[in-house]
């Protein structure tokens, strides 16, 4: 059996096994191995409250507030996400830091013990969990091990299928749909809103600030037919005097009931979409009857890798994650409020994303793009990227290297 010393050990042990992240063809998702698994190790996630929290666009962010929220409001969090940036810890966070290697190894050790010796055979389908499974999985038990009392759980992708899927939460979420990972959840708003409305469960409150007509029809019928009382944000409140600067985000939540007075609020996260993701949040915490202070101070605290994420300040360098046409376009909108005067792009993406239509959203503000690979962990084509941002009327570099590429910017 391995034995672990430190964290890079313990994701050396999980790459041992299947890991879709990093391919960029259709793969299966199932979650019979996860029920196995999930059955196997006693349940870990019963030992704690879950708030579960899906979407195309948002879901992180949503998430990482409500944590903080709770946090302020004196829980003991955890909070599961993807991806990550340094270690793959950030995705097992308890109290908004990184699980601790008290935490982790032994846990770690728990699930190696439990792998050791096991054939694909054992496992439903002839097939052994997969790297998501494992971590899913991991992340329980040290929430489990931790003694947290309540966990936030983010969907890795859709929602249905999800190994997150296994779990029993008191409250679900889900975030803005998009078209994406359409080879996967279907090719139109609609079909793409059902696998996420598959995280809904009987008679479990449902908070929801999609806006798109086809993904709210669906999870409408859907909360329905499960009795789930379905909580829309722009049916219940206004968003108001959204401001962004280069230190987060201002806004007022009107309820359209009077129930409760208009509230200005700032969180730290920057971008007009933040209020959205913020309300979100705020409606969820009331929700749990959380004070509103609380809340004000848990938005205030709140943080999230590459969310328009300012890095530094000479000279300025903003990062940000966005890969579909509705985030990168909100993602200019927000750069032309605060650098109107444009900068220098340094773009990397994966062979599975669009870069014509994000090249076309990103003309609005850039005219000059250096071109490098977003790493290793997934397969880029290049000179695909070039090509799209050259189309656009791009003055474009290419530097394969990224420490290169990023001096050069």
């Amino acid at each position: 059996m391995m034995r672990f010393s430190n964290a890079d050990d313990v994701y050396t042990f999980l790459n041992l096994y299947l890991n879709f992240e990093r391919k960029a063809e259709p793969t299966e998702y199932r979650l019979d191995r996860m029920h196995a698994l999930h059955r196997d190790f006693g349940m870990p996630d019963r030992a704690y409250r879950i708030i579960h929290v899906a979407g195309s666009k948002g879901k992180g962010s949503t998430s990482a507030m409500l944590a903080s929220i709770l946090q302020q409001a004196g829980h003991r969090v955890g909070l599961f996400t993807s991806p990550h940036f340094l270690s793959f810890t950030e995705r097992i966070m308890i109290n908004q830091e990184p699980v601790g290697l008290n935490v982790l190894i032994p846990a770690a050790q728990e699930l190696a013990a439990y792998m050791d010796g096991k054939s694909e055979a054992y496992f439903p389908g002839g097939e052994n969990p997969t790297y998501f499974e494992l971590l899913t999985i991991l992340g329980f038990l040290c929430f489990r091990k931790a003694a947290c009392d309540i966990v936030v759980v983010e969907v890795g992708l859709g929602g249905r299928l999800d190994s997150t899927n296994v779990v029993q939460p008191e409250l679900c979420a889900i975030t803005p749909i998009e078209l994406e990972h359409t080879e996967l959840l279907g090719d139109t708003i609609a079909k793409i809103a059902m696998e996420k409305a598959g995280i809904m469960k009987k008679g479990i409150p449902v908070f929801t600030n999609a806006k798109k007509p086809e993904a709210l029809a669906v999870f409408r019928t859907r909360a329905q037919e499960l009795g789930c009382a379905l909580h829309e944000l722009d049916a219940l409140a206004a968003i108001l005097d959204v401001h962004i600067d280069t230190k987060g985000t201002s806004f007022t939540l009107s309820m359209r009931d009077g129930t409760a007075a208009d509230t200005s609020y700032r969180c730290a996260m920057i971008g007009s979409v933040q209020a959205h993701n913020a309300s979100l949040a705020i409606l969820m915490a009331r929700s749990l009857g959380i004070a509103e202070q609380a809340i004000q101070d848990g938005l205030l605290q709140a943080q999230l890798r590459a969310r328009f994420e300012i890095v530094d300040t000479q000279p300025t360098v903003v990062l940000d994650g966005a890969h579909t046409e509705d985030s990168i376009t909100a993602c200019v909108s927000e750069f032309k409020k605060l650098f109107p005067l444009g900068g220098v792009l340094l773009f990397g993406c994966a062979k599975d994303k669009n870069p014509s239509t994000m090249a076309h959203a990103l003309a609005a503000i850039f005219s000059d793009v250096i071109i490098t690979r977003p790493g290793t962990f997934k397969e880029s084509d290049l000179p695909v990227i070039e090509k799209a941002f050259s189309a656009c009327g791009f003055h474009t570099q290419v530097l394969a290297d990224t420490q290169s590429a990023v001096q050069q910017a």
